[in-house]
């Protein structure tokens, strides 16, 4: 519009506060995930076992079923803590499936065309930046993980009593509390190397990598040192200890659960350093 025309005027519509509007950048990453049909039937399939677990779950409790089955309620499953650990590692499969292909496309496209000087002449900061993708993971991957292991707990709690529920209510804060770790610590890992490598690809393969050749090292260390070392760099085995304590069970990994903690948390504070060196507005090429 010609600006000696003066016929232009201020924006009157109604302004997004300030505090929410990283979710701008979360709702147009979650359209972008979900435009993949090959993603949206793994995500649709995750739900298949949860499925399973609460008509198992319904089983139990139906006398007139186990009585014409001629079993026990308690031999059908037990909603305890190896239940839903099991149930966590069989979600936590999927979503590390599925950031695996949706991690990459997080921040590699804005950085490989140069998109990032768009997002901040903008009102929003870099924390803003990777806070809204961060958000958008962590949105689709908790729909699989913790959101139907409480809504397995709440089916049991129904069924078994209020009694119950207050005397299990560890499971629920671990059904949290593990599902919340390992979803940050893949998200963090795949937006770094998303940041990095810049080619989506690549990325996807380098997660995949990462993970499984730390697991390896680790091991290795452990064999060859004969200590307890390896660990802290296999994200497997923290997250297993981690599980582990949440849910009181005993662990293979011999390490304290506060360790354990310590160690996810300093993987995902090295993940923000790198995705600080990398989401800037402009990039010094030398």
């Amino acid at each position: 519009m010609a600006v000696y025309k003066r016929s232009y005027r201020a924006y009157t519509g109604r302004l997004t506060p300030e505090w929410s509007r990283f979710f701008i950048l979360t709702r147009y990453a979650i359209e972008r995930m979900f435009a993949s049909k090959f993603l949206t039937a793994v995500f649709v399939i995750s739900f298949f076992f949860p499925l399973v677990c609460a008509v198992l779950l319904y089983l139990s409790h139906n006398s007139s079923i186990l009585s014409m089955l001629h079993i026990r309620g308690n031999e059908i499953i037990k909603a305890e803590g190896k239940f839903f650990l099991g149930f966590l590692g069989t979600q936590g499969g999927f979503a590390f499936f599925l950031t695996a292909f949706i991690g990459p496309t997080t921040i590699a496209p804005d950085l490989a065309n140069g998109g990032l000087p768009l997002y901040f002449c903008r009102p929003f900061s870099r924390v803003e930046y990777v806070l809204g993708k961060l958000c958008a993971l962590f949105y689709v991957l908790s729909l699989i993980t913790w959101v139907p292991g409480l809504i397995l707990f709440g089916i049991e709690a129904n069924l078994s009593g209020v009694a119950w529920a207050w005397q299990n209510k560890s499971l629920a804060t671990g059904i949290f509390f593990g599902s919340f770790i390992w979803i940050l610590m893949i998200s963090l890992i795949a937006m770094a190397l998303s940041a990095w490598v810049k080619w989506r690809i690549a990325a996807g393969a380098l997660l995949l990598g990462v993970i499984f050749l730390l697991s390896g090292f680790g091991t290795a260390v452990n064999a060859v040192l004969r200590s307890h070392i390896g660990y802290y760099i296999n994200p497997g085995a923290l997250i297993t200890r981690v599980c582990a304590g949440l849910f009181g069970l005993d662990s293979p990994i011999e390490i304290s659960a506060f360790s354990a903690w310590v160690g996810l948390l300093v993987m995902c504070a090295i993940c923000l350093a790198l995705l600080g060196k990398k989401v800037r507005a402009y990039e010094v090429i030398r």
